[in-house]
């Protein structure tokens, strides 16, 4: 707004996609329950205009994004953010559900951080306001995210005020975990995890956070702690977890650091790797003899190699010969010529899955499950990326959206990070080095 500088988020909807999807009801609905709260943990409809084709909603602008994509770019949160964080979404939903409000889809992606990193809880469209004067406590239609989906919704087709301290306490987990507690293939495995309630706690999970956890998601939906048969939202703020928390003025202290919380993870179990050392074994050192020198493929250890970079173009054909012969990682490089390759544990949160690590041409960091013999991705590379070694095992892969948190089990991070260095210098002369 050019008069007073002030900054609106401009949702627009086009009329002819909301008619052909039936999505009216959902549209004017989120109108009618935004234009009711006024609260500062909630984006705030300013005004709403139409033209012929489109809707348009002036919103609060939420400059800092979904709470998603930290998660995603930092791994997991340390206890302090945690703490707030969860405190903040505890406000908001206490808040929502004395205005007789229940939100229906609360998940990382619908809760946005403004520009001074408190939260915006946004995406109203499956929101549902139950009649006082029928005391209706449920709400009998099937919206949500399945991961975040409580299991009364799933077994009785209802969800209630509790479904969201359900919500809550999935998304409590993941800012520790990294992951939500409910994962699987598909929809309807995820659907049957929750109703039997079938989720872990990895190792370092924070014991009061725990049991805070374990006292929201409970399969009965009026055994959970902030529900209003368990005495609503006192007892919720009351919680060891919250005991330094200062509720009456939240929405004005300044938000802690975004922190990644980076616990020293126990030794993995090798037995679940299966032949991993066999199957790595069919592909050792070697030389390309060449007229006068030799390329050297070194051998770090028995699972590992790395190239030097020093190589003609007919010595790479020699090499590339070689690799496509011998080396079973080839069928995942895209005949790409491997620079250097070995076992990583690579960790999302508190999670890690060993995987094998394929630095090639291009450049490309491919990582593959040993076990299955699978492409799970790749690091994507731009300028911007920067590896950073923590310890002997432990290094950092930073890239513009996201950090990667891999570990070598040989001790050998200073030397992934060289190599990438290595090969960023080679690509990307021109631009500035990273530092490592």
């Amino acid at each position: 707004e050019h008069s007073t500088g002030k900054e609106y988020a401009i949702k627009i909807l086009e009329k002819r996609h909301i008619m052909k999807e039936n999505k009216a009801q959902y549209v004017k609905r989120e109108r009618d329950i935004m234009s009711h709260l006024d609260h500062p943990f909630f984006v705030k409809l300013y005004f709403t205009f139409q033209d012929e084709e489109k809707l348009y909603f002036g919103l609060s602008y939420a400059k800092n994004g979904e709470l998603l994509k930290c998660i995603r770019k930092i791994g997991s949160f340390d206890e302090t953010c945690t703490r707030f964080y969860s405190a903040e979404i505890v406000c908001a939903l206490e808040y929502l559900h004395q205005k007789g409000f229940i939100h229906r889809d609360l998940k990382p992606e619908n809760i946005l951080l403004s520009e001074e990193m408190h939260i915006q809880i946004t995406d109203f469209g499956t929101a549902k306001q139950l009649s006082s004067d029928s005391k209706q406590a449920r709400a009998n239609s099937f919206v949500g995210t399945a991961q975040y989906v409580s299991p009364e919704l799933l077994t009785e087709k209802s969800a209630c005020k509790s479904s969201d301290l359900w919500a809550l306490g999935c998304i409590i987990y993941q800012l520790v975990a990294g992951l939500p507690p409910f994962r699987a293939g598909n929809e309807y495995l995820i659907f049957q995890k929750i109703i039997k309630l079938e989720y872990e706690f990895p190792e370092k999970f924070f014991p009061k956070a725990k049991d805070l956890v374990e006292q929201l998601l409970s399969l009965d939906s009026c055994k959970r702690i902030g529900c209003e048969e368990m005495g609503g939202y006192g007892p919720l703020k009351s919680h060891p977890f919250f005991e330094t928390v200062g509720w009456d003025d939240i929405h004005l202290q300044t938000p802690p650091k975004l922190t990644a919380y980076l616990p020293a993870m126990s030794e993995d179990d090798e037995d679940c790797y299966g032949n991993y050392d066999d199957l790595l074994s069919q592909f050792s050192c070697m030389q390309v003899a060449q007229p006068g020198h030799f390329i050297h493929i070194h051998e770090l250890d028995s699972n590992s190699m790395e190239l030097d970079l020093q190589y003609s173009e007919e010595e790479k054909r020699i090499l590339l010969d070689k690799q496509s012969a011998a080396n079973p990682w080839h069928q995942f490089v895209e005949n790409n010529l491997i620079l250097k390759m070995g076992p990583v544990d690579k960790r999302k949160g508190l999670f890690a899955r060993r995987r094998q690590l394929l630095l090639t041409e291009g450049p490309h960091l491919y990582y593959v499950d040993p076990v299955n013999k699978v492409l799970k991705g790749e690091i994507p590379w731009s300028p911007e990326l920067r590896p950073e070694a923590k310890n002997f095992k432990t290094f950092f892969v930073h890239t513009p959206n996201r950090t990667y948190y891999l570990m070598d089990p040989s001790g050998n991070a200073d030397k992934w990070c060289k190599k990438i260095q290595e090969v960023w210098r080679k690509i990307y002369h021109k631009h500035q080095s990273p530092s490592l």
